[in-house]
């Protein structure tokens, strides 16, 4: 019975110490509570290999996972530290301190921590240490009443559940506190993004053409839904970022005329609209990571060549742009292919909305053409400018490569995997996409036979991907049903299959069937 009340103390002490430190996080930042912070520095020392299985296995519920994993180890800690207090109760109750600075360390040691980020794991883990020690003194045989109920055991059975109720009732109270003064605190964030008047577009996007969207159940549709918008980065909280508050600066390496400007000044600039395809290099081959829409900004070359900001091709020194984000996270983009004329875009606009707070509101970069990890920074900051050989980013330092230009697929979404349609007329229909290049042809083949062409959608342009339809003869029994696609500078899809490390995945997608 002691043990078991001393591994309850512990698991309490734990849940005393996440309170208070969400608590204290809530005054300080909600980026700085321990949780957040040790997941942080996890995923920051996450080989790619197995960053990329829990994008696979885990989609967008990847951060939940690690997060529930992280709650996991700290509770089988808290009853290792619980059970020490049996025999020695001062360095049972000090052990909770193991927890402060593991989290003190993690949040201080984040690309954007600060001193102050510490506080939350430290004052939590030593109001946790006190609890401990006092619901240890309660176990003792010394505290135990000399007659009367409440002796059994050996211990102050009564005094332990009367301290452990309060001190559950008190962590609690803490713990919603904490969210209610962290939900205040985003409120104001929240009010700005659904005040914001989007400006009207100087340069609209043409209107979806007549024939883009074939409409064919199970294929996805040419503009993808924002909240159904495929969602892959590092921040386990999304930040919350007051549109007044925003800044924007632009500086480094052959800026002449360093920028500083706020969302208004931005917005006041000659607004841009155009429909936009981005991938994640995380994409496998055949995967959901891929989306369309329509994305409302500013050239992002106006306002570098406003700030003296030359290209390489014109004798610039500099030929990386490292765009920083609120969260910490840096991002290198080449800046000729910034400014070659393609649309690189900062918007503040999806889909006719402000970006959703997980799409990077108020500002991200789009660029077209590039993986999302050297292009698409998402609640952006900071624009430097720097060269290649001077800096590594964040993803490239962790054995992704500098430039990632995005790669030719195609892929089959009706019919699904292991579907079983009827002998007869099936509509085999899907995307393809080479984000500014284009597609031109797509070619369906069943059980390793001929290549047959498919019918391909209208194409808006050559920045987005283009919807494809093949009307097979499906006869009885099991089949593979295989795609590929041409780009728009005639360059075959390549049928090699490679993983998304360093640069993007190929190989061409599959799907098995069994006709009935």
């Amino acid at each position: 019975m002691r043990a078991a009340c001393a591994a309850l103390g512990g698991v309490l002490a734990g849940f005393c110490a996440l309170a208070v430190a969400e608590l204290v996080a809530a005054v300080v930042r909600p980026e700085a509570g321990p949780v957040t912070a040790v997941g942080g520095a996890v995923i920051d020392r996450t080989p790619p290999a197995l960053k990329d299985f829990a994008v696979r296995n885990f989609g967008t519920n990847d951060k939940l996972v690690l997060e529930l994993g992280i709650l996991a180890i700290l509770a089988l800690f808290a009853v290792a530290v619980g059970l020490l207090t049996l025999r020695h109760r001062i360095a049972g109750s000090a052990a909770v301190l193991v927890f402060g600075a593991v989290g003190a360390v993690a949040a201080v040691g984040r690309p954007e921590g600060r001193i102050s980020d510490a506080l939350p794991s430290v004052v939590g883990a030593v109001v946790a240490a006190g609890l401990l020690y006092f619901l240890a003194g309660r176990l003792s045989p010394a505290a135990a009443p000399s007659s009367g109920e409440g002796a059994a055991g050996g211990f102050d059975r009564r005094g332990f559940v009367l301290a452990a109720s309060a001190a559950a009732v008190a962590s609690a109270g803490a713990g919603l506190l904490g969210r209610r003064l962290t939900s205040a605190v985003q409120a104001g964030a929240e009010a700005s993004r659904r005040d914001l008047k989007l400006p009207v577009p100087e340069s609209p996007a043409r209107a979806v053409p007549a024939g883009a969207d074939l409409e064919i159940r199970g294929l996805s549709p040419f503009v993808t839904p924002s909240k159904d918008f495929y969602r892959v980065d590092t921040a386990l909280v999304v930040p919350r970022v007051d549109a007044g508050a925003w800044r924007l600066r632009i500086h480094g390496k052959g800026v002449t005329r360093p920028v500083t400007l706020g969302l208004q000044d931005l917005m006041r600039r000659p607004a841009v609209e155009r429909d936009i395809t981005l991938t994640c290099v995380s994409n496998e081959v055949g995967g959901p990571y891929v989306g369309n829409a329509r994305w409302l900004g500013v050239h992002l070359a106006d306002l570098l060549r406003e700030a003296g900001v030359r290209p390489p091709s014109k004798g610039g020194p500099a030929d990386q742009l490292v765009a920083r984000s609120v969260d910490g996270m840096t991002i290198g983009t080449p800046v000729e292919d910034v400014m070659d004329g393609r649309d690189a875009l900062l918007a503040f606009g999806m889909n006719g909305e402000p970006l959703p707070f997980t799409h990077g509101f108020p500002v991200r970069m789009v660029v077209p053409g590039l993986y999302g990890y050297v292009s698409a920074c998402k609640w952006i900051k900071d624009i430097e400018l720097t060269t290649f050989d001077a800096y590594d980013a964040y993803w490239v330092k962790r054995t992704w490569a500098r430039r990632a230009p995005i790669k030719t697929q195609a892929r089959i979404d009706t019919p699904r995997p292991f579907a079983s349609p009827k002998a007869g007329t099936v509509p085999v229909a899907g995307v393809a996409w080479a984000q500014h290049r284009g597609i031109t042809r797509v070619e369906v083949r069943v059980d390793d036979g001929p290549w047959h062409p498919a019918k391909l959608a209208t194409q808006d342009t050559r920045d987005t991907w283009r919807q494809w339809v093949w009307e097979w003869a499906a006869t009885p029994g099991s089949h593979t049903l295989e795609v590929r696609a041409t780009d728009g500078t005639g360059a075959l899809q390549t049928g090699s299959r490679v993983g998304t490390v360093p640069d993007g995945a190929t190989g061409r997608h599959s799907v098995v069937v069994d006709v009935s």
